[in-house]
């Protein structure tokens, strides 16, 4: 069973309205007067991040992925959770989560701790976070006639990657240690139709907004910002790990913070059309498990 797959099987498990059908990146539960904003991610050793890497980095990559999808949410983070596998380098560890959570006024509420053994290491983080914007922007709310905007370009992760995995000695820091857009996020919320973050990758992750709102987006790949040779564009748009806000809005949105129109959204069935060839599968597109 693929991720697709194994996600839909739990779509009956989810009938709530926080869980938004589970095609959103966060869930989004009515508290009272409040509006809490949840999300999950884990990391694998040799997957996220590579054996050789310092576990502070590790550490500061974990929290800044989970924020980052706060993020997209236009939310203030208010806590985190952490499941961590015990291991070598934890005091770099604890020296990275402390150095993350101050950087982003964000206190650890709790966790778990576990022992792997010898097997790869898994880590997981909880991020809670308060919506400062109703209604919460989600990924399925695109509408058509606006154009798909882009915070910044992309490729960046994929380049600190190789330089870290071959030791170039070339800058890493994109790779090791991302940088949640929690202002441009709160910024944008009440302005978006739709919003998400690149994670996966551009073009799949365009694909899972198109999916979900049940349209099209329109993308040519030369109008996408790059932070990569030229002659790793297709590739660029494909690595992810970036983490730039992705967002639909009227071309006549008067933007609060620097984006780029890479695309826009249209009526139709298929979800992707990219240099003017129909994408109808995600394969190829990006990052999956």
């Amino acid at each position: 069973m693929n991720e697709l797959d194994f996600i839909q099987s739990f779509r009956a498990l989810a009938p709530h309205p926080a869980a938004r059908g589970l095609v959103d990146d966060a869930a989004v539960l009515e508290v009272g007067d409040e509006t809490l904003v949840l999300t999950h991610d884990a990391m694998v050793e040799g997957r996220h991040w590579l054996p050789s890497q310092d576990m502070a980095d590790v550490a500061w990559k974990l929290v800044a992925t989970n924020l980052s999808d706060l993020a997209a949410k236009g939310a203030e983070p208010l806590g985190v959770l952490l499941g961590h596998t015990l291991g070598d380098g934890d005091e770099r560890f604890v020296a990275g989560l402390r150095a993350a959570l101050t950087a982003f006024n964000c206190p650890l509420l709790g966790g778990d701790t576990v022992s792997a053994g010898d097997g790869a290491r898994t880590l997981g983080l909880t991020a809670i976070g308060r919506a400062t914007h109703t209604p919460v922007p989600s990924r399925s709310t695109a509408q058509p006639g606006d154009t798909l905007f882009l915070t910044g370009p992309v490729g960046a992760a994929m380049m600190g990657f190789e330089a870290l995995r071959d030791d170039t000695g070339e800058a890493s820091t994109a790779f090791r240690c991302p940088a949640p857009l929690l202002a441009e996020g709160q910024a944008l919320a009440p302005l978006v139709s739709a919003m998400m973050d690149v994670s996966d990758g551009l073009l799949l992750d365009s694909w899972r907004m198109a999916t979900a709102s049940g349209l099209t987006l329109v993308i040519a790949s030369d109008d996408v910002p790059i932070d990569a040779p030229e002659d790793r564009r297709a590739d660029a748009l494909r690595w992810g790990d970036d983490y730039q806000l992705l967002f639909t809005a009227p071309l006549s949105a008067k933007l609060p913070v620097p984006a780029v129109p890479v695309g826009t959204v249209e009526e139709g069935e298929v979800p992707l059309i990219l240099d003017g060839l129909p994408i109808t599968g995600r394969e190829g597109l990006g990052y999956t498990h």
